[in-house]
C-alpha cells in the first residue's frame, strides 16, 4: 500500500484583487492548505481595498464564524500586509488641450 502525503502550498503573495481574493478561498475552504479563518478574513479584506466586490460578502460571512479577537488579529495582519505592500498609484493621463 502507497503512503500518499499532502503538502502543504505555499502561495505567492498577490498584489492585485483577485489574486488575494483567491488566497480568501483557498484558506476559507482548505485548499491545498489548512483551513484558516483568520489568513481567510485578511485576504477577503486587502481584496476588498484592492476593489474586489464578492470578498466584502465572503469577508462577513467569514467573520460571522470568528471570535471578535481572531477578527482583530485578522484585521491587524491585513493592515500590516498592506502597509509593507503599498498599491502603486498609476499616473495621471496626460492632456492635451488644442489651442
Amino acid at each position: 500500500m502507497a503512503l500518499i502525503e499532502m503538502a502543504t502550498v505555499t502561495p505567492a503573495e498577490p498584489q492585485d484583487g483577485i489574486g488575494c481574493f483567491d488566497l480568501g478561498m483557498m484558506f476559507s475552504a482548505g485548499a491545498g492548505t489548512d483551513i484558516n479563518l483568520v489568513e481567510a478574513h485578511k485576504w477577503f479584506n486587502i481584496a476588498a481595498m484592492r476593489g474586489h466586490r464578492e470578498a466584502t460578502a465572503l469577508r462577513r460571512e467569514i467573520a460571522e464564524l470568528m471570535s471578535d479577537s481572531e477578527i482583530g488579529c485578522a484585521q491587524r495582519a491585513a493592515r500590516d500586509w498592506l502597509k509593507a505592500h503599498p498599491q502603486a498609484v498609476a499616473p495621471a493621463p496626460l492632456l492635451r488641450i488644442a489651442a
